[in-house]
């Protein structure tokens, strides 16, 4: 059975579902933190992190375009 993708695109991970009866107050809370987990993520490893999704883009375009070539 596949698992259905997560929103990195990633099929292995912690599958993170929003219950229902969240209050707005509830969900901004959890807002702020990822807010801030980013900034500090972003902080630290921003150029690292650039680089490698630049790489990673590029391979991904690359293996497109790849794939619409004739196989001859």
């Amino acid at each position: 059975m596949n698992r259905p993708l997560l929103p990195s695109a990633r099929r292995r991970g912690l599958p993170f579902t929003v219950p229902d009866d969240w209050t707005p107050e509830q969900a901004l809370a959890v807002f702020e933190v990822l807010e801030d987990l980013l900034a500090v993520v972003t902080d630290f490893y921003g150029a690292q992190l650039n680089e490698l999704l630049r790489e990673q883009r590029s391979s991904k375009a690359h293996a497109r375009t790849h794939e619409r070539d004739p196989p001859f």
